[in-house]
């Protein structure tokens, strides 16, 4: 069996908050905020996908743009919290996961200073992604969160968002305790994509026991090929296709069986 996989970010700052005093955390409250319906048990992770930290603030505090999230976490490593995570942030829009509808009532929201696809979208740096990882295992620690609930923007709103993208590394953030990743599912490569109704079917059907909303017939239209890039933006960033080929039908099997396994 493979030792798992040390992400070099881990390698270079100090371990995580389970193993060290309490993540320090700046507080700048936002208005943009009201009274939770339900128990959290949702977190979502975005990025800010604005030209600097600053000005993404500054519109998550804004009473006229009626957007923000639980936590900022600068490029630096900073965290912000601007809404108190017993409270609902406005974060999520129009989103969808497992049935349920409404997401900001039941989840916990990340944004992650980037500035991403629209004004050059570049890497996460290290201390960043540490810092985000320490927070998120806070957070999971105080809320009954499972894991297949650990996810992007653009998994419960595929057809408006990207965030936070490709270049986020979700597979080093679960080998920590945070989210899902199949391990034994390889990259075997981008060939054999399928696209009639009959062989779509269990492709359909594992994208929704994931927790994505798909309908349960069809070819690959372009509603399921819009599902399929959220997918491979969070498990099969290799190639962001928006196909059924080979390599992500591997991951994506792999993934709904992590699903299954709880």
């Amino acid at each position: 069996m493979k030792p798992p996989r040390t992400p070099p970010w881990l390698r270079e700052v100090p371990p995580p908050a389970s193993h060290r005093s309490a993540l320090p955390i700046v507080d700048l409250p936002s208005p943009n905020q009201d009274e939770r319906g339900c128990p959290v048990d949702m977190l979502i992770l975005h990025y800010t996908g604005m030209q600097s930290a600053g000005a993404a603030i500054d519109r998550l505090r804004d009473t006229d743009a009626a957007v923000s999230s639980h936590y900022v976490v600068d490029e630096d490593g900073t965290v912000i919290r601007l809404v108190p995570e017993d409270r609902r942030a406005w974060h999520a829009g129009v989103s969808h996961w497992r049935g349920h509808t409404a997401l900001n009532a039941r989840s916990i929201g990340i944004e992650i200073v980037n500035p991403g696809h629209e004004f050059g979208y570049r890497d996460f740096p290290v201390l960043q992604l540490a810092a985000v990882c320490d927070l998120c295992l806070s957070i999971l620690t105080r809320h009954d969160i499972p894991a297949r609930n650990v996810v992007a923007h653009s998994d419960v709103a595929p057809d408006r968002k990207e965030d936070p993208g490709e270049r986020f590394d979700w597979r080093a953030l679960a080998e920590n305790g945070v989210g899902l990743w199949p391990e034994d599912s390889p990259d075997i490569g981008t060939t054999g994509p399928i696209r009639d109704a009959v062989t779509l079917r269990p492709v359909r059907a594992a994208l929704a026991e994931i927790g994505y909303r798909v309908a349960p017939e069809g070819g690959l239209d372009p509603a399921l090929s819009t599902v399929l890039r959220a997918f491979q933006r969070h498990w099969r960033p290799e190639a962001i296709t928006g196909q059924a080929d080979d390599g992500t039908l591997v991951r994506l099997l792999g993934v709904r069986n992590l699903v299954r396994s709880g």
